[in-house]
């Protein structure tokens, strides 16, 4: 068995990925997107998540995370257990969805939903330079991938907050 991530301190800042199984590129869609925001801030009422940025890629996505509440491992399998279900039940309920018995098939394993893959590449924060150096990875993912030529351009994304041009989709905690 493979080494996994274990947070330590649950109620410390952590930089957590979620990727999705085999690097599916299924947050092309809004409509999956929106289920990652809505769920996240679910999280954030109901359980005490705490967000200091996020980007949601095609196919994972980035967060600086903490819990004032509910240990963030506990969050995390929630999350990541509602959305693996969620997100396969809007695939397969989808009409548009052109890729619908491919994504059916390759985001399940054993007659068991899989979408997510296991883990979350979890480090703790320990510094505020450290904190910053991740925040700007999180930032210029999309442009490192080359979905826009500027962070801030990127919807998806907290930079827009950071660099006080718009709203985001999901309310930020204070750094």
């Amino acid at each position: 068995m493979g080494f996994s991530y274990q947070i330590q301190d649950q109620f410390a800042p952590h930089f957590i990925t979620f990727t999705v199984r085999q690097w599916v590129d299924v947050f092309t869609r809004k409509c999956y997107v929106e289920i990652l925001i809505e769920s996240l801030k679910f999280c954030q009422k109901n359980k005490g998540l705490k967000i200091y940025a996020w980007v949601i890629m095609s196919n994972h996505c980035h967060l600086i995370i903490s819990s004032e509440k509910v240990p963030l491992s506990d969050i995390i399998r929630d999350f990541k257990k509602f959305t693996s279900k969620a997100i396969y039940d809007a695939i397969s309920k989808n009409p548009e969805e052109s890729r619908k018995k491919w994504l059916l098939w390759i985001l399940k394993k054993n007659e068991k939903i899989w979408f997510w893959k296991n883990g979350y590449h979890g480090e703790e924060i320990f510094s505020e330079s450290f904190m910053i150096s991740k925040i700007n990875y999180i930032h210029q993912n999309p442009v490192r991938a080359g979905i826009v030529e500027k962070e801030e351009e990127y919807i998806y994304s907290s930079c827009g907050d950071f660099y006080g041009i718009r709203k985001g989709k999901i309310d930020l905690e204070g750094i």
